[in-house]
């Protein structure tokens, strides 16, 4: 692939189902996982047929859980909730093996959410969204002939004086393939969409809604079906591999001068509709660095937060996959790779503009300015109770606590000692139960991006110029 990382969510299945390839991929997880060949449920009768098929199952899972509860007095009177039958390790199981073989978009879900913190989630939730970023099948050799086919033609393989069957990694959406071109001799990584995920998205996400809501195992103040419009928004995107070319050639010029950041190049003439090559990059995903030294860990830190806030202040326009896989380490050129463009996103001036007032406010401690801003973001309706209020201005102090004004602007912030997430974790239950409105549609895929840099230097033990950046970036804008 680009290296020998995954993708954006690209993730390993365990040993599960159909037929297991000779090879094994180590990702940037401490494990290795055995990828394994299932075909892609790829028409819209054969998916509602295996979305039906789970719930039939976990129904039946549920009432064999119930009897064998029953015949355990002593763990029956500690457990008794239909949340907990229908969560039974074995239903477990059984989700996590259909998700991976489904792909698509219950999977891609799943690794969305997974990646913000979900400590308010019910732990079999959690232990679902965990498993599912560490699995998925890849399709066999028939079906990844047919979509090459469909958008290079009959004679694609000319193309590739070599070109791997066998994926370097499988994720919710495709599969990417190591490959040489033919009339350059060039390595190139070949990004190949499973057959059916596009044309399956509503479907798939309005079965995975009905699961969900009839196990009512997510609280009410998620907004489920507010989230679930904005990740068929997001998935449609990042089907669209033409869209993720023009997103990629975006983000290669906007940075074609940057001494820090390098982007692949779109390989137009084997690229299409659902096949995507690019140039592959060689460098190592930022969370396998543990080897280098630590101000090398705090340098890669410090730039990938620097251009989170540059692509919301200065570009309008952000890579909101907050995967850290999505980041290499060229310890060669001493750059920082970036891959994955699908989720790409341009932001409105005027979202920009009260976005941006809202972060200066909180770095004043301005508690009546962040509440006026979060009204025009559209955060707060103005009718909430004063403990929800205080817990939304908390929240957004807590964050904001890295960049706050005081002391020498030279001072490192330390993200390995950070308590910013446990303070956040504690009002989140609150926000949950008081909350009038969802949160704004730009900020799903916005703050799951800086949550994921916040977490990467946290990864890293990084030491941060937090004030320094924010001063470059956000008070001069």
């Amino acid at each position: 692939m680009y290296s020998t990382k995954p993708p954006s969510d690209a993730v390993i299945a365990p040993a599960s189902v159909i037929k297991k390839a000779k090879v094994e991929v180590v990702t940037d997880r401490p494990r290795v996982h055995t990828m394994t060949e299932s075909p892609v449920p790829s028409t819209r009768i054969g998916r509602i047929f295996h979305y039906g098929s789970l719930v039939t199952g976990m129904g039946i899972g549920a009432i064999r859980e119930g009897v064998r509860r029953m015949g355990d007095s002593e763990e029956s009177s500690h457990v008794g909730q239909s949340q907990s039958l229908f969560m039974s390790p074995a239903n477990l199981e059984m989700l996590v093996r259909k998700l991976s073989r489904m792909r698509g978009a219950a999977l891609k879900l799943g690794q969305m959410i997974s990646f913000q913190d979900s400590s308010f989630l019910p732990p079999e939730i959690q232990q679902v969204l965990n498993r599912v970023q560490d699995s998925a099948d890849y399709m066999p050799r028939r079906q990844l002939e047919r979509v090459m086919t469909q958008d290079l033609g009959p004679s694609w393989r000319d193309k590739f004086s070599s070109f791997e069957d066998v994926p370097i990694a499988a994720a919710s959406i495709g599969q990417v393939h190591a490959a040489v071109l033919t009339s350059t001799g060039q390595p190139v990584a070949v990004k190949v969409q499973y057959p059916g995920v596009a044309s399956s998205i509503s479907s798939d996400l309005n079965n995975l809604a009905m699961l969900l809501s009839a196990s009512r195992l997510l609280p009410s103040g998620l907004y489920l079906d507010k989230t679930i419009a904005n990740a068929r928004t997001e998935l449609a995107w990042e089907c669209d591999y033409v869209r993720e070319a023009e997103s990629l050639r975006k983000f290669r010029e906007l940075l074609k001068d940057d001494p820090v950041f390098d982007v692949p190049e779109v390989i137009d003439a084997c690229s299409g509709a659902r096949v995507l090559t690019m140039e592959r990059m060689w460098g190592v995903g930022v969370a396998k660095i543990d080897m280098l030294p630590q101000e090398k860990k705090d340098w890669i830190a410090s730039e990938i937060l620097r251009l989170c806030l540059r692509e919301v202040v200065e570009f309008h326009y952000m890579q909101t996959d907050p995967n850290w896989t999505n980041f290499l380490y060229n310890e060669q050129s001493g750059k920082i790779e970036l891959l994955d463009f699908g989720a790409s996103r341009e932001y409105s001036t005027e979202f920009v503009e009260n976005y941006v007032a809202v972060l200066k406010a909180a770095v004043r401690k301005d508690r009546k300015g962040c509440e006026l801003y979060s009204r025009r973001l559209g955060y707060l309706t103005g009718l909430e109770s004063p403990t929800m209020l205080n817990a939304h201005v908390d929240s957004i102090l807590a964050l904001a606590e890295p960049f706050m004004q005081g002391g020498d602007e030279d001072t490192l912030y330390d993200f390995s000692h950070q308590t910013v997430t446990d303070r956040v974790r504690a009002l989140i239950p609150v926000m949950i139960r008081e909350r009038l409105t969802p949160p704004p549609e730009e900020t799903y895929s916005l703050h799951r991006k800086l949550s994921g840099a916040f977490l990467l230097c946290a990864r890293l033990h990084a030491k941060v110029s937090t004030k320094k950046i924010f001063r470059e970036i956000v008070e001069s804008a």
